[in-house]
């Protein structure tokens, strides 16, 4: 040691107790800032960005990542919280408060000169005990319209306000289960998430079909067409330089314009093809056409498309185009040699709604959508931001219940149940690891005491009633964050994801394990050598 510090005399250096005592801190002072957005009744954090931009939320994810967090151990643990929400995208300020506790209850052992491998040792025994008991009380059932609506609900009201999330869970429920089909992985990217800067946020909604951020180009295209047929497409209508830099001498003008002529017929023949098309769909009918088409359309072509009645869209997103054919039906073309009336999609009602300066182009009413679109309503930035983390939040719980079939009961009722089975498993592991046992039984409670907290009740007194009715009954009891009282969270409709419970037993061990067998942590970097 002394050596390194010849080398290096500038080099901070903290040892064993003064190191443990630094993690800890930095985990403690992570945990009294999240502490107080836990659960349905948490209050908002307000992050105001170098810019002036301004951030209301409770979702932790958010915070942790808004957050410039200067310590190494406290960004540590910020790291597994979002890891925490990549993998399951929920539990990150559970994640915080638990390792943030559970360093809490061995710095108690530690103190009294009992070795941090052998407190490491007692959360390794007590984490496989709570994952069998994680086992047990998941209750695997059908994933119907309710179940789900009750697992979003859980999930949406502990970021955003109850009203909002109401309104929210009806739209992420059925969002999912119109993208969802059967024996495949259900992918989230086909719901669009759309924002339109006005209203309020509760006349957010979920659109069965899709929703564009552009409008028809054309003037005298129509602006709302029904019962149309759609054709998505990715073919060039427009006239394209060559890729080669080329020069061409011309005898005469006649010459050239023949050349241009040439030229405008390639796109021409390409422009008919899709009328033809239309004729022989639409014949003398009213039905609508319109053409959403990934790449350019020049002005000319738009208005071959306008003077036939055709609703042309250029230059669409391509993640668009995916939609658009789950949504409506029909292929996506690549070229217009092979049209036929098969390609086409269907949708009964396409319209464009104008916003400011920006337009938005609504397809709804298809038959049988595989692709939604969620539409954000707020009359702010920070409104439709908040919402729109709840939304990938909400979407993420209702998925993974699907995926999981089965739920935990929520609102602390798992935590109770898992410290109880740890007090009764204390006395089969063997010695001191004992220790480590109760320090994380103690430590999971810390969920049910600050949901009780935050409701503004006294988290001991809620906290000894609900054990001791637990220990009568058996049956899974949460706190009724309204009475204070304890209550069967099953019956009250309060679900968590099985993945996220899961997760969050691994993580914490881990974080903090690793972080109590610290003993030494020298800063001694490049820039500390400098004179």
């Amino acid at each position: 040691m002394s050596a390194i510090k010849a080398l290096n005399p500038k080099a901070e250096v903290a040892r064993a107790q003064a190191a443990l005592a630094v993690n800890i801190s930095a985990a403690r002072g992570l945990q009294d800032v999240l502490r107080t957005n836990l659960g349905p009744k948490g209050t908002m954090k307000m992050l105001v960005s170098g810019a002036g931009d301004i951030k209301l939320t409770k979702d932790g994810n958010v915070l942790l990542h808004e957050m410039q967090i200067q310590h190494p151990t406290a960004s540590l643990i910020a790291k597994v919280a979002t890891a925490q929400d990549d993998m399951t995208g929920d539990g990150t300020t559970s994640n915080v408060l638990i390792i943030g506790e559970l360093l809490k209850q061995a710095d108690l052992y530690i103190s009294e000169g009992l070795h941090p491998r052998i407190v490491t040792e007692g959360f390794e025994a007590a984490k496989v005990k709570a994952l069998e008991i994680l086992e047990q009380v998941k209750i695997t059932k059908e994933m119907d319209r309710d179940t789900l609506l009750n697992v979003a609900s859980t999930s949406l009201r502990t970021k955003v306000h109850r009203e909002l999330a109401d309104v929210l869970t009806e739209a992420v429920v059925d969002a999912v289960l119109a993208v969802k089909n059967p024996n495949e992985p259900i992918d989230l990217f086909m719901v669009e998430i759309m924002e339109m800067k006005h209203k309020t946020e509760s006349d957010t909604n979920l659109v069965k079909g899709l929703v564009l951020d552009h409008g028809a180009r054309h003037p005298d295209m129509k602006k709302r067409v029904e019962d149309a047929y759609i054709l998505t497409c990715n073919v060039s209508l427009e006239y394209e330089k060559t890729e080669v830099n080329s020069g061409f001498f011309y005898k005469s003008a006649d010459e050239r314009e023949k050349f241009v002529q040439a030229e405008r017929k390639f796109i021409e023949d390409r422009v008919n093809k899709i009328i033809a098309l239309k004729r022989k769909v639409c014949g003398d009918t009213n039905k609508g056409f319109v053409v959403i088409n990934q790449k350019g359309v020049d002005p000319l072509s738009l208005d071959a498309f306008a003077k036939e009645g055709i609703v042309a869209l250029r230059r669409a997103k391509r993640r668009n185009m995916e939609r658009l054919t789950l949504a409506c039906g029909g292929i996506a073309m690549n070229s217009v040699e092979d049209l036929t009336p098969e390609c086409l999609g269907h949708a009964g009602l396409v319209y464009e709604h104008t916003l400011g300066e920006e337009k938005f182009t609504f397809v709804e009413q298809c038959d049988n959508p595989r692709s939604v679109t969620l539409l954000l309503k707020g009359p702010n930035k920070h409104t439709l931001t908040q919402i729109k983390d709840a939304v990938r939040d909400g979407l993420r719980a209702v998925k993974n219940a699907v995926e999981d079939g089965c739920v935990v009961p929520g609102a602390g009722a798992f935590e109770v149940a898992v410290a109880d089975g740890l007090i009764k498993h204390k006395a089969s592991v063997k010695g001191r690891a004992q220790l480590g046992v109760q320090a994380f039984a103690d430590a999971l409670l810390v969920i049910p005491k600050v949901l009780a907290q935050n409701s503004g009740y006294d988290p001991q007194e809620t906290l000894v009633k609900i054990q001791t009715e637990y220990s009568a009954s058996g049956q899974l009891l949460g706190v009724n964050l309204n009475t204070g009282e304890p209550m069967l969270a099953g019956e009250a409709g309060v679900w968590d994801n099985y993945n996220v419970k899961k997760q969050l037993l691994h993580s914490c061990t881990v974080i903090a394990s690793n972080i109590l067998l610290v003993d030494e942590i020298m800063r001694a970097g490049m820039s500390s050598l400098k004179g």
